[in-house]
């Protein structure tokens, strides 16, 4: 199979699920380097055209990227070396891919990366390019997700920093305190506001809440994360915690339902963080319909300042409630793809999700 652009890969859509695995049943070629299968019973993510015994329909999710099956936790398949694609595509990437599949649970460093003839620099522009973060920033992140889970179960800081593969207790510290802003030893489990992580099919996201409203849901590697997380922990007089309270379950569920091409409905109470003209802007957005898009003019316009494009913008890149305030349904005004804080290629997948939603009457 001919390489496959960055462009073609964004614009593609999977077909629905029933049909990706039947194409699996018969190793069908046309979806390789296109489609991927991450198998919920061993962990491990396939091309289509995997020799290995196939899985049954219900331990199976489908993806289109190589990012968003290790971003969703799944280790790469050592029969059919799913990391092929991304290899055909950036040299760069695929030699890192396969260090980083050989050993998962590496502390990785910029010197490790020079090591292996490789400059840092380019790795980064690479990373960010394909996948929206640099390559250390996606091996910490699959490090740091299994401790966080420990400790919202309840673990203990060294079972957690174990589960995460850090050696060194002030490591783990470290990496913790980046993205929560304190240390995990910090928290008592009394916080008012209580930070979960949750998967889906496009990679981890935060969910904060207090007991009766959301107040933030993000993916995990957006660069505003840590800023938004410190503002809300100054807003909680340092009450932020770890665990689930009732608004983080609502949304699980209603996340589940919208990626499983059920329901676009987002009903959870929510707090919103930001001035007047940046809530009303969000309230616009939240009118948009499932499966439609517009441009900043239009919001601009339909909130009353119709020269305040750019403020609208401003305000749309600081939406803290992804998908449930529909930033990614605003789009430049010539119909192309505008920024968008968890990456372009998320952007295009909801789009394309939602317009299947609206198709199907949901």
């Amino acid at each position: 199979m001919g390489r496959i652009g960055y462009l073609d890969r964004m614009l593609f859509s999977l077909p629905d699920d029933r049909t990706l695995y039947q194409a699996l049943l018969e190793r069908d070629g046309a979806y390789d380097g296109r489609a991927f299968v991450g198998v919920t019973s061993t962990g491990v993510f396939c091309r289509l055209t995997c020799p290995a015994r196939k899985p049954k329909a219900a331990n199976c999710r489908f993806f289109e990227t190589v990012a968003q099956c290790i971003e969703a936790g799944f280790r790469p398949c050592k029969r059919c070396h799913p990391l092929g694609p991304a290899a055909q595509e950036d040299p760069v990437i695929g030699k890192l891919m396969a260090v980083f599949e050989a050993d998962p649970g590496k502390v990785w460093a910029e010197g490790d990366i020079v090591a292996l003839g490789l400059d840092p620099s380019t790795v980064r522009r690479s990373f960010r390019r394909h996948y929206g973060m640099t390559f250390l920033e996606l091996a910490r992140l699959s490090r740091l997700r299994d401790g966080f889970t420990t400790l919202a179960s309840g673990g203990r800081v060294i079972d957690a920093q174990l589960e995460a593969g850090f050696s060194s207790p002030s490591g783990f510290r470290e990496a913790f305190a980046r993205l929560l802003g304190q240390p995990p030893g910090a928290f008592t489990g009394q916080e008012f506001l209580k930070a979960d992580w949750i998967e889906t099919p496009i990679g981890p996201m935060i969910a904060v809440s207090d007991r009766t409203t959301l107040h933030l849901l993000e993916f995990v590697e957006r660069k505003a994360l840590r800023s938004e997380l410190r503002d809300l922990k100054t807003k909680a007089k340092g009450a932020l915690g770890i665990g689930s309270l009732p608004p983080t379950e609502q949304i699980k569920d209603q996340l589940a339902a919208y990626f499983a091409g059920e329901s676009a409905r987002f009903d959870v109470p929510l707090t919103f963080h930001g001035s007047p003209f940046a809530r009303e802007v969000w309230a616009e957005l939240r009118r948009i319909p499932v499966g439609e898009t517009r441009s900043y003019s239009q919001i601009a316009r339909a909130v009353g300042r119709p020269d305040a494009v750019r403020a609208v913008a401003r305000a749309n890149g600081a939406n803290r409630l992804a998908l449930v305030v529909p930033c990614h349904r605003v789009i430049g005004a010539d119909g192309s793809l505008t920024g968008y804080g968890g990456g372009l290629w998320r952007k295009q997948w909801l789009i394309d999700l939602e317009r299947k939603l609206a198709e199907g009457g949901k």
